[in-house]
């Protein structure tokens, strides 16, 4: 890789299925490499599927978290973005402004509605599915210091349907999640033009 070479570090909380689309999309790329997958989890299975693809792995708890010790570690490594893939903790002040402009985060819903502290994962499907509101989808974003509030790089909608369950709408939106997010990734580290 050369010297101007995207190297992506992930951050996520579970099972990592984004995590390991991304993974599996930028494995071999002349320009990105995703170089590092951190959890604040030991028992999370993106490890496991990290450690699977020959990423290398590290697990931090919320001191390192809100410490120097990942802003030292993601300079040492050569980090030059990060990606949010399911990782619920709010990114401290510190790592946005050395990643300024340069995390990106995916939400399962069509920003500004549903999101927030706590709206992740199924509570934001059940909320859409309360709400009787007849589309969904992904929001692509930005990170600030503020859950969710970061500029909106690009979303994609799909239907919801009356007698949908949460669960099929979880499904719709897992679709567009993999669908999408490496491609806005790539186009966003390469700064070409997301539309």
């Amino acid at each position: 890789m050369s010297a101007q070479a995207v190297r992506i570090a992930i951050f996520a909380s579970g099972s990592g299925t984004n995590a390991g689309k991304i993974m599996e999309h930028f494995s071999g790329h002349k320009r990105i490499e995703v170089a590092l997958v951190l959890s604040n989890r030991k028992d999370a299975y993106v490890l496991k599927r990290a450690s699977d693809h020959g990423v290398e792995t590290r697990v931090f708890n919320r001191e390192e978290f809100q410490g120097d010790a990942l802003s030292i570690l993601l300079k040492e490594k050569g980090i030059t973005h990060l990606v949010l893939a399911g990782f619920l903790w709010l990114m401290p002040s510190q790592l946005i402004k050395q990643f300024d402009n340069h995390i990106i985060n995916i939400h399962p819903s069509l920003l500004p509605d549903f999101g927030g502290k706590g709206m992740y994962g199924m509570n934001v499907h059940q909320a859409v599915k309360h709400s009787g509101k007849n589309e969904t989808g992904i929001t692509i974003h930005l990170v600030n210091e503020q859950y969710d509030k970061g500029k909106i790089l690009y979303q994609a909608k799909c239907k919801v349907l009356e007698n949908d369950t949460a669960e099929q709408i979880a499904e719709k939106v897992h679709e567009l999640e993999y669908q999408y997010f490496s491609e806005i990734i790539e186009s966003w580290c390469l700064n070409e033009k997301i539309s």
